[in-house]
């Protein structure tokens, strides 16, 4: 299913058209057999399925529309998927993937997980990568933003966000759902940009200076950084660094691995995705993150990105938007808390 592109590379275009079908579907409310029928043409019979806590891994096709999707539908009948970015390329194996980033949004009529409806409108965002093997679908790596679903029901149960919690936009030059031919070169610079930025993050603290990560070299003065609800948003250096990235190096100095080894990035123009399962080691030795205290322990941590490259006045790639989705729920579960309990105990409180 992929194809050569104008410029002799591969563009893959071939699949994101194989994955439009099941986009299209949950758009237009597709009834559950519709649905199934779609996604086993879209999804291989071993397709491999890893869903972000609490659901975990589930049995391709059949547990990607019951397990997952039907969990949505039976709390909002009117579930409608909006996608944002959807990207296509290879990673530096050769695998071909698709990233998508969007909400799932709908009327919130009955309990989800045992979350209270709200009656309302409400609105979940969602970061999902499938690798393709012979024009199928082989393996899909997503988070959903649970969290952003406590928020809108007034059943909070973690610690305050540093970052303003938000409805993360979509790109700002509104071209996120890439439909041109895939521009090699174009995509090679804007994914060479974003690892070699990560490079640089990655020499602090062993280095304790901090201008050895050139945070202003490799971001625009007005970046977005787009976390997820329980960090939050933020904007330009310095509010990334006092909402996120202080907090989160003070309590985890040796983050490492994932981003660089086992993690698949891939550019799609100015779009870069990478997804690992999981993307990053680290030993909890502070307290200043989410409120969490130092306990010493060993975590992994599931984190999926967008990053919007563009170039400043001098023509110098620079990355201006980043989406961020992290599996907020399973770290607190690998300290042994469920935050969904916590969650259906305030519910309960308040009716």
């Amino acid at each position: 299913m992929t194809r050569t592109g104008h410029a002799g590379g591969l563009d893959h275009s071939g699949d994101k058209a194989t994955l439009a079908p099941l986009r299209s579907a949950l758009y237009h409310g597709a009834d559950a057999t519709t649905l199934r029928s779609v996604a086993s043409a879209v999804f291989a019979p071993d397709a491999v399925v890893q869903l972000a806590f609490p659901f975990e891994d589930l049995d391709g096709s059949d547990g990607w529309c019951g397990d997952a999707i039907g969990v949505l539908r039976a709390a909002m009948p009117d579930l409608e998927r909006r996608d944002t970015i959807v990207i296509a390329g290879p990673d530096p194996d050769g695998s071909p993937w698709v990233g998508c980033c969007g909400h799932y949004q709908g009327t919130w009529t009955s309990p989800l997980l045992g979350l209270p409806a709200s009656g309302e409108i409400a609105s979940m965002r969602f970061h999902e990568f499938y690798r393709f093997d012979a024009g199928r679908v082989v393996e899909v790596q997503a988070l959903w933003d649970l969290p952003e679903l406590m928020l809108q029901t007034g059943v909070w149960p973690m610690g305050p966000s540093l970052g303003r919690w938000m409805h993360a936009p979509g790109p700002a030059t509104q071209d996120g759902l890439v439909d041109r031919a895939r521009q090699a070169e174009r995509s090679a610079r804007s994914a060479r940009h974003v690892v070699e930025m990560l490079g640089d993050m990655g020499k602090h603290p062993s280095d304790p200076d901090p201008a050895v990560m050139r945070l202003e070299h490799w971001w625009h003065p007005s970046f977005n950084w787009y976390g997820p609800a329980g960090i939050g948003t933020s904007r330009g250096i310095d509010g990334f660094r006092r909402h996120h990235q202080i907090p989160f190096l003070e309590a985890m100095p040796d983050r490492r691995g994932g981003y660089r080894g086992d993690a698949h990035f891939f550019g799609d123009g100015d779009y870069v995705g990478v997804t690992a399962w999981p993307g990053m080691a680290m030993t909890l030795t502070g307290s200043n993150w989410l409120g969490i205290p130092a306990t010493g322990a060993e975590l992994t941590m599931r984190s999926l990105d967008f990053w919007r490259v563009e170039d400043d006045a001098e023509g110098r790639p620079r990355i201006r938007e980043n989406w961020v989705l992290v599996d907020l729920l399973d770290v607190w579960n690998q300290l042994g808390v469920d935050v969904l309990d916590r969650a259906r105990q305030l519910g309960r409180q308040r009716r």
